[in-house]
């Protein structure tokens, strides 16, 4: 059984099966009769949008299917990417989402990848493609793993990634054992990386679009599970997805991109945080000597690097240099208080490596460093300063294109 609901109206999806196939369907709304048909096969069925979305959510927690390893499970967003991804999938491809939790005070929920309507567009174009298109309700299970650690982590004076907690571990992992679940042989999705062997194993590298690379969000995969990973994407620029997407007249052709930590629905994580706990309570602004030079609002406000909002008058321009959540004080600092050489990181070196690239931030250029494994991960000696270095960031080594190693930064120091 599975139900939907759009403001008053309401639909009903009531199945019954025997030995894998639908012997009874209630299911007014949907444009074909699915008795006969095995639940993957009633995951092709369009109709009127409420019914097949109540159809969709009475399939997403039972359909399965025997082995087939020409069968592709592609993850669909709803975006141009996954569209594409499709296209590229072969004969058999299933398309899966997953509906995860959005804040439901957020300004802008409608631009996130996991959207009710970014749902029902990666439905639309499975089913106009004549596709099984399956959607896994996740909502508590994403916001346990993802958004409750996020949160904690800046009550604790961190400041983490929480989509390099989604794309590289809960994400994935979900879709692998959804992949098991339908006997596909493979998951496609539409990230821009590569999987290359390296040192005779195979490794996660960066895209050949260098300005889409995603390879830095996807660092936790484990190497175990590349071998059923496959990323079409990976050999091409966004433009030319855009014009295969537009060759074949999807509507995804030119869809704008999603938003990043999507569970905040389009609003700044710091009203986030405050609406979920994080106590907005005034605290001292202290210099590099503990000298008290202004006040805040809270210290899970700023993170190492940040300049704006401190509101403290200096001859030069003042940085956060760090926070203390047991005291709720912000050090601010000139930047050159912010170089920072050395990096303590908790998590794993994925092959041997000595000398390495070292990217700290999404966006931050790779920094050539030294590595030293530990017992709980590594520890990075850079070869130039880095600027802004956080606990809680994500930390990812290179070898050339491929990923070695990656972790969350513990520490950070300069000699």
């Amino acid at each position: 059984m599975g139900d939907s609901a759009r403001g008053d109206d309401f639909a009903l999806a009531r199945l019954r099966v025997e030995r894998g196939r639908i012997v009874d369907a209630d299911t007014p709304g949907v444009a074909e009769d699915l008795r006969g048909l095995t639940l993957l096969e009633a995951a092709a069925v369009g109709g009127e949008t409420l019914p097949v979305d109540a159809l969709a959510n009475a399939l997403g927690p039972a359909v399965h299917a025997a082995p087939d390893s020409l069968r592709t499970a592609v993850a669909m967003s709803g975006g141009v990417d996954s569209a594409v991804a499709l296209l590229k999938a072969g004969d058999r491809p299933v398309g899966v989402t997953l509906r995860l939790w959005l804040d439901p005070n957020g300004p802008d929920a409608e631009r996130a990848c996991c959207s009710p309507s970014a749902v029902i567009a990666a439905r639309a174009t499975c089913h106009r493609l004549g596709l099984p298109h399956v959607t896994l309700d996740l909502r508590e299970a994403f916001r346990r793993a993802v958004v409750t650690p996020f949160v904690r982590g800046y009550a604790r004076g961190e400041t983490p990634n929480p989509c390099i907690r989604c794309d590289g571990s809960f994400r994935f992992a979900e879709l692998l054992a959804f992949t098991r679940r339908i006997g596909a042989g493979r998951l496609a999705t539409g990230h821009y990386a590569r999987i290359v062997e390296h040192e005779g194993r195979l490794l996660l590298a960066r895209a050949a679009d260098e300005t889409k690379d995603q390879s830095y969000m996807l660092a936790r995969l484990d190497p175990r599970h590349l071998e059923h990973i496959w990323f079409p994407l990976g050999e091409q620029t966004k433009a030319q997805t855009r014009t295969e997407a537009a060759a074949a007249r999807l509507e995804a052709a030119q869809r704008a991109e999603s938003q990043e930590a999507c569970f905040l629905a389009g609003d700044d994580y710091r009203a986030f945080l405050e609406r979920h706990g994080v106590a907005a309570e005034q605290g001292a602004v202290v210099d590099e000597s503990g000298s008290e030079v202004g006040t805040h609002d809270g210290f899970w406000r700023f993170t190492a690097g940040q300049r704006r909002g401190l509101g403290v008058a200096a001859d030069e321009p003042l940085y956060a240099l760090g926070t203390n959540a047991r005291t709720n004080t912000v050090v601010v600092g000139p930047r050159r208080s912010l170089a920072r050489t050395r990096v303590s990181v908790r998590g794993r070196l994925f092959a041997p490596a000595a000398q390495v690239t070292a990217k700290l931030r999404y966006r931050s250029p790779a920094i050539d460093a030294t590595v030293e494994k530990t017992a709980c991960g590594f520890r990075l000696q850079l070869d130039e300063p880095a600027f802004g270095v956080a606990r809680g960031q994500a930390a990812v080594l290179y070898d050339g294109d491929v990923v070695v190693g990656s972790g969350l930064v513990t520490s950070a120091g300069s000699d």
